[in-house]
């Protein structure tokens, strides 16, 4: 019988060791916003080009083969991307306005510093179930 891999260790950071990654974050981050919106506005053409009907058809079949084609690759690397962050042990809770979270213990718990796309160093943190609207200055 096969062993069965271990689930990777959940990785947990410090406020100094989330800073530190924070360039390769907002990288990738800023990459996920971009195509996530991307993809949005893709996603909408798709589905107006598909509610007018053939006789409305905002695209030839050509340009509508083009633009599935566009909406594919876009969500594969919006993947990818989520995948890296995911690696690095970080979560990604919104991808329209660049919002991740890092694991943390703090005060002997398990917490989240928090940081979305725009803000220069991480400067705040939740409890795992309050979300954003907990966010809290460190």
């Amino acid at each position: 019988m096969l062993a069965r891999p271990s689930p990777p260790t959940k990785k947990y950071f410090t406020r100094e060791q989330a800073n530190a990654m924070l360039p390769l974050v907002r990288s990738i981050v800023t990459d996920i916003c971009d195509l996530a919106q991307r993809i949005e506005q893709r996603r909408r053409r798709l589905q107006q080009s598909q509610a007018t009907g053939r006789s409305g058809l905002a695209f030839t079949d050509a340009q509508l083969e083009e633009e599935q084609a566009a909406w594919e690759r876009e969500t594969e690397q919006f993947k990818e991307c989520v995948d890296e962050l995911t690696r690095l042990g970080v979560e990604l809770k919104d991808p329209m306005i660049g919002l991740v979270d890092f694991p943390c213990w703090r005060d002997g718990r398990e917490v989240y510093l928090c940081w979305k796309l725009g803000e220069a160093e991480i400067g705040w943190w939740h409890e795992l179930h309050t979300g954003y609207a907990g966010r809290r200055p460190l």
